[in-house]
């Protein structure tokens, strides 16, 4: 049987070296390779962190938008309500108005009325009464 002959040396120390390169090399990559994580890592907290403030101030729009709208409703509906209440207003006062001129008419009428019959009643008591031609005295007519 014959037995491997050993290395030689130089050789050893060489492929001991390789070894030791290599372990540097793994350790170098193992070191980039937590680093790169560390670095992802912190990158994807930051950016969890970003989603949760950009959702919370979605919300906040949302409800900020929900409460405005809310608020534009009740205020159209109460300025609805003004304004039913103000052409409620304004028909009265109209049917107001219409009935004060009815009246306005009516009491014109009725002075036009007592006017001719004080004319009548002058005239007769002129006639009558006094026995004169309304134009014949002066101090009659001006009393007239």
């Amino acid at each position: 049987m014959s037995f491997p002959s050993p290395l030689a040396p130089d050789k050893g120390a060489t492929a001991l070296d390789l070894v030791y390169q290599a372990a540097d090399v793994f350790r170098d990559m193992e070191k980039h390779a937590r680093e790169t994580e560390a670095r992802a890592q912190s990158l994807c907290t930051s950016a969890l962190e970003r989603l949760r403030l950009a959702e919370g101030r979605a919300e906040a729009a949302e409800r900020a938008q929900r409460e405005l709208t809310v608020t534009t409703e009740r205020k159209l509906q109460d300025a609805c309500r003004a304004l039913e209440q103000a052409q409620c207003c304004i028909e009265a006062q109209k049917d107001k108005l219409t009935a004060v001129e009815l009246r306005a008419e009516v009491a014109e009428a009725e002075a036009r009325q007592a006017k001719e019959a004080l004319a009548l009643v002058e005239e007769a008591i002129r006639k009558r009464l006094l026995c004169t031609n309304p134009h014949a005295d002066g101090r009659l007519a001006a009393v007239a």
